[in-house]
């Protein structure tokens, strides 16, 4: 895996961010109807959490929008090529760490259907269904929550191991 840092995404990310979201094989076919037009905005990075996973050469392979009221993974993507690679993982655990900063108990996901395995790997549980919402959503989307551990935080706010 080459070298990943997860930074704070700026304005002039938007376009990179939203060129992650148009080019996802997640949301090829049937599922192509979510992201149809849809755009990250330099407006939506500046009000909500918006984190970029940056490899070499400043290089996107994924991101992640928290937002604190309610608290829920608004979005997350990470880019074809660097699936399977880790950066998911470093996103949900930063993801993680950032919940508990803010002083949330639980992070509420709606996910993709494909993205299900992938959340309840990282220890998000399923907690029901939201039903489809035509004409854009045709299908259910699995509902789970990620309980966000506040024990296990030091005195800097950083996830101690033990």
């Amino acid at each position: 895996m080459e070298r990943t840092t997860i930074r704070r995404a700026t304005e002039e990310d938007a376009e990179g961010l939203t060129a992650l979201v148009q080019e996802s094989r997640a949301y090829r076919g049937r599922y192509a109807t979510v992201i149809a037009g849809y755009r990250v905005t330099a407006a939506y990075i500046e009000r909500h959490r918006v984190f970029a996973a940056v490899g070499t050469a400043g290089r996107l392979l994924g991101f992640y929008s928290l937002v604190l009221e309610p608290a829920e993974l608004d979005l997350a993507f990470v880019s074809d090529e660097a699936q399977g690679t880790g950066v998911g993982r470093l996103l949900m655990e930063h993801m993680l760490g950032q919940a508990r900063r803010a002083g949330l108990t639980d992070v509420r996901v709606v996910s993709n259907p494909p993205a299900e395995r992938f959340y309840l790997r990282m220890g998000a549980e399923r907690v029901g269904v939201v039903a489809a919402t035509p004409p854009k959503v045709t299908w259910e989307r699995p509902e789970l929550r990620f309980v966000v551990d506040r024990q296990h935080v030091t005195s800097t706010g950083a996830a101690s191991s033990g």
